[in-house]
């Protein structure tokens, strides 16, 4: 398994796309890493840029746009709505696969001090990467901004964690440290007041605002025994945020930086702030995400918008992205484009897929001379296409008037139904891949006695992968008889027929994959594992049959009654 990393270093530039094409030009020209995102704001005039890969090539990349953006961008003369401290603002390390953040700490540390001996740029580590934690939170680092550096840099408790200690008005400073995955999102008001969304952002923010005596946002700041600021807590943990104008969009924002989305989702963060909008006689009209944001995150959003909505949550993962997308605006102020702000459709490789071509185009494939696909995607999919009219039928339940007390039962079922498809839909390219590398293991070269033995078990290998993967498609299928027996028994009597179909699709689904495990059985060296799993693959076949055949039964009763 590749060991993979994220960055998302800000750069202090979002007006020239000249000087951010550079930038991102010299990301890219490190051979591994692919760049995923690059979010130029005009009235924040910073560019939030993503890009993933290997370790080392994703600080090699790093290192290249953190220099090139010293190059071209001047601070001195910079101005933006977004706090700043330098040309390359913040680059933070995030661990995405295979890796702990202890590792991805120790690449933050390495990178920042090549940044700071080659290039001669003040750096601070934070977060994870931080040892003195008094100095790891990134607002404190940045507090006083370019501004202040000339006399912060000069305080021994401020001095750099590698280059120089002193003020460098050209780049500014850098911080660059190791985070868990971290949602920058935006709330649009109805308002061009940054009172009003400042206000909003102190009410929902960790760290809240500041007590006072009698007006609470002009009288005097009510200090403890040790003379520190006794701070009112929001109502939003692992929840950053300030509140700004954009005047591109000639709007009020509330900035928030969630830094841990699975305590604080974002749903639950716009939800909040909608109600705190209208307690302050405003209203939200839309958000806006900056970088990427993870799948779950995503579904679990549109998850709770249906579910108060009292509709069934068993949809397509695109449908429920949309409702997502439309329940929170996120394209209000633009497009919000799935395929590049999902962080993992983004990462999805860019290969031809069977699931992905037209049905015209498949069918004309599976019809032609070549060999794949064959038999065992084609019982893939018809088990899809069964589950399928599995979830149809339960959303059509849970969604059926009268009936409002059964939506959560439904919905269940269906999004059951869902997951199961989905699966299958997999097993249909991973079918034609299995039959791929068996003709892959023939082709290997012969020549020689090391060359046979390679090849025999190169061929073993793959025939026993291409056993087992239409196993799991009779398993993964008859996962979908029990929703399907439901949906004949207790499901809306308009959809019985398609109860019907879809036991139906499932019966040659495990019949059809059950065929493809005999004949790659069959020419298997290694006969024990050879006769498992024909032995298995008998026995769910003939419960497969008797829990379907049993089903039909009752179907064909319900039409004679």
């Amino acid at each position: 398994m590749r060991k993979l990393i994220e960055c998302v270093p800000n750069f202090s530039e979002g007006v020239d796309m000249a000087v951010i094409n550079q930038i991102t030009n010299a990301i890219e020209s490190v051979e591994g890493v692919s760049l995923l995102d690059v979010d130029p704001g005009k009235a924040t005039n910073r560019t939030v840029v993503t890009f993933v890969g290997e370790p080392g090539d994703v600080i090699e990349a790093a290192f290249l746009g953190i220099q090139k953006a010293a190059e071209l961008i001047d601070m001195s003369k910079h101005q933006g709505e977004h706090p700043r401290m330098g040309a390359t603002d913040v680059c933070p390390l995030i661990p995405v696969s295979n890796m702990s953040m202890e590792e991805t700490a120790a690449y933050a540390v390495k990178l920042a001090k090549r940044v700071g001996e080659q290039l001669q740029i003040p750096v601070y580590l934070y977060e994870d990467a931080q040892k003195d934690k008094k100095r790891s939170n990134l607002s404190v680092i940045r507090s006083g901004e370019y501004e202040g550096i000339a006399d912060k840099i000069t305080k021994p408790e401020w001095k750099p964690d590698f280059g120089p200690a002193a003020f460098n008005p050209k780049t500014g400073n850098t911080a660059i440290g190791a985070r868990d995955f971290l949602i920058a999102y935006n709330i649009n008001l109805n308002t061009k007041s940054t009172r009003i969304a400042n206000r909003i952002a102190f009410d929902v923010r960790e760290a809240g605002r500041v007590k006072r005596e009698g007006n609470p946002y002009s009288g005097k700041i009510v200090t403890n025994e040790s003379g520190e600021a006794v701070r009112i807590p929001g109502s939003l943990k692992h929840v950053k945020a300030i509140g700004w104008y954009i005047e591109e969009y000639e709007v009020a924002q509330i900035s928030m930086n969630l830094t841990n989305y699975k305590e604080t989702p974002v749903h639950i963060a716009f939800d909040e702030v909608c109600e705190r909008a209208r307690d302050r006689g405003t209203r939200v009209t839309g958000s806006e995400l900056v970088g990427l944001i993870p799948l779950q995150a995503m579904l679990d959003a549109g998850n709770y918008f249906l579910r108060k909505q009292g509709i069934s949550e068993g949809l397509s993962e695109r449908e429920i992205i949309h409702i997502a997308i439309k329940s929170m605006g996120l394209d209000e102020l633009g497009e919000f484009n799935p395929d590049k702000k999902i962080i993992e459709y983004a990462l999805a490789k860019s290969e031809d897929k069977l699931v992905d071509m037209r049905v015209k185009d498949f069918a004309d494939l599976t019809a032609s001379e070549a060999p794949a696909p064959g038999g065992g995607s084609i019982a893939a999919l018809c088990g899809a296409l069964g589950v399928a009219l599995g979830a149809m039928d339960g959303n059509l339940s849970a969604n059926k008037r009268g009936w409002e007390d059964q939506t959560a039962f439904f919905s269940d079922l269906s999004k059951e139904a869902q997951q199961i498809k989905k699966e299958l839909l997999l097993l249909v390219d991973e079918d034609t891949q299995a039959f791929n590398e068996i003709m892959s293991a023939f082709g290997l070269p012969k020549d020689t006695d090391e060359d046979k033995v390679i090849r025999k078990e190169a061929i073993e290998k793959a025939s026993q992968y291409a056993t087992e993967v239409p196993y799991r498609t009779m398993e993964t299928a008859f996962r979908a008889v029990p929703i399907l027996v439901e949906m004949v028994e207790k499901g809306n009597p308009n959809c019985l027929s398609d109860a019907a179909v879809g036991l139906i699709c499932i019966k040659t689904a495990v019949r059809g994959a059950y065929f493809n495990v005999r004949i790659n059985a069959k020419g298997l060296s290694d006969r024990t594992f050879a006769e498992n799993m024909v032995t298995k693959a008998k026995e769910l076949l003939s419960k497969n049959h008797a829990q379907i055949d049993a089903s039909l039964s009752i179907v064909e009763s319900k039409f004679d009654a």
